[in-house]
């Protein structure tokens, strides 16, 4: 069993990883260019704002979709044909959770968290995640089931290319309100890549004629999914919507930059994930044997990988302050305070993406509910003590709980699953 599991890590999986590993390559490149030339333009004050009501959008965004896009992957890699169906009760559920939450994001944006940003930015932003990302997220999801994991990944990567020319345009333009001329081209970026997401789709879109809302069965099915979807990609965005309340908005935006370069150091991980998901889609419940041992070879990789990017990032960390930027002089010493938190990260996703393949959504969404509620009581009391610096001991707390609490889950279900055989 144990040549089956390198063999699986060796083999198609590790060409896979590698493959997807070279395109996420090509989107930190992106996101790092991106992420420099918004935090050089805008500035601590600025772009803390900007990074606490994008982080707000996305969070809100990922209910969007109401967990469809994981049904399109579950359904679609064990059943291609089972793509158009889902689509047809997809897309209506995304356009009107969308529709809600950007209501929802838009009074929280007025009335909490406007200081600093303008108000095109902020329904620039807020369309963008709420409707048009989730929106582009299921040809990506549907892609990722049938194998295409690179394609997936470079589908995904398009709007972030999109917004560094955004970003560049507004560079060389220097319009009097950057926000809000970022704001548009934000938008702009997600249409422009939502229209080629479409043309890149095995199928056409179904026609409104043939939309329908999912039924009560179906909604059970997502129910779970769902609320996976928040909790997934809460734990990384909620910090900086926190940081833009409890600190001042200059520190806020050194604390984001810093989450943002720690947060762009586990792609690898995620492109492990990608290509291993399908299979423990197809196989979760039926090669148990050979599903454990991937599990315990995907455990001692992120742990040899997380571990080993820590020291590296400690060590760079003084570098990151002349990419930033004089301005942002404290950010050498907030990474080497987030570098606590890379290691529970990364087992963090992990376990997460684990315990999704297995059946478990609701193992994954609860110990990540678990997680954000660390963070918030975390986050209010520990920068109410140390000022910028509580926020990554908060973080750090957060996800090493969430990795002890996943990874207890993930040998709990491996052990359930041997008693039944």
């Amino acid at each position: 069993m144990r040549l089956l599991g390198l063999t699986a890590l060796n083999g198609p999986i590790a060409r896979a990883t590698l493959r997807t590993s070279v395109v996420l390559g090509l989107r930190l490149l992106v996101q790092t260019g991106t992420l420099l030339l918004v935090a050089r333009m805008l500035g601590p004050h600025q772009f803390g704002a900007f990074a606490g009501v994008a982080a707000l959008a996305v969070m809100l965004g990922t209910l969007s979709t109401f967990g469809m896009h994981f049904v399109l992957l579950s359904e679609v890699s064990r059943d291609p044909i089972q793509c158009r169906e889902v689509l047809r009760y997809a897309v209506p559920t995304t356009l009107l959770c969308g529709s809600v939450l950007l209501t929802i994001y838009l009074l929280i944006g007025i009335l909490v968290l406007s200081d600093g940003v303008p108000m095109p930015a902020l329904v620039a932003i807020g369309i963008t995640e709420t409707l048009l990302q989730p929106l582009f997220g299921l040809p990506a999801a549907e892609h990722l089931a049938l194998g295409r994991i690179a394609r997936s990944q470079l589908l995904a990567t398009l709007p972030l290319a999109l917004r560094l020319t955004a970003a560049l345009a507004v560079l060389l333009l220097q319009p009097t309100d950057i926000l809000s001329a970022y704001g548009y081209g934000y938008l702009l970026a997600s249409l422009i890549a939502l229209a080629v997401a479409t043309f890149s789709m095995p199928a056409p879109w179904p026609a409104p004629k043939r939309w329908r809302l999912p039924s009560s069965a179906e909604l059970r099915n997502t129910a779970g999914y769902a609320a996976l979807a928040v909790t997934a990609n809460t734990p990384t965005e909620i910090d900086k919507t926190l940081a833009a309340r409890l600190l001042p908005l200059s520190s806020a935006g050194v604390y984001a930059a810093g989450a943002r370069v720690i947060g762009a150091t586990t792609l690898p991980v995620i492109a492990m994930m990608l290509s291993v998901l399908p299979r423990l889609f197809r196989e979760g419940h039926v090669q148990r044997q050979r599903t454990a041992q991937l599990v315990r070879l995907v455990l001692i990789a992120t742990c040899a990988y997380s571990f080993a990017l820590t020291v590296l990032i400690w060590f760079i960390a003084p570098f990151f302050v002349y990419l930033f930027g004089v301005k942002y002089h404290d950010l050498g010493h907030v990474i080497h305070w987030l570098c606590l938190a890379v290691p529970g990260i990364a087992l963090r996703l992990a376990a997460g993406s684990v315990l999704m393949a297995l059946g478990k959504p609701w193992m994954r969404a609860g110990f990540e509910v678990v997680g954000l509620g660390i963070m918030l009581v975390g986050a209010i009391m520990l920068t109410a003590r140390f000022g910028t610096v509580g926020m990554p001991l908060a973080l750090a707390c957060s996800e090493w709980v969430m990795t002890l609490l996943g990874w207890t889950f993930v040998v709990a279900c491996m052990r359930s699953a041997q008693r039944e055989r």
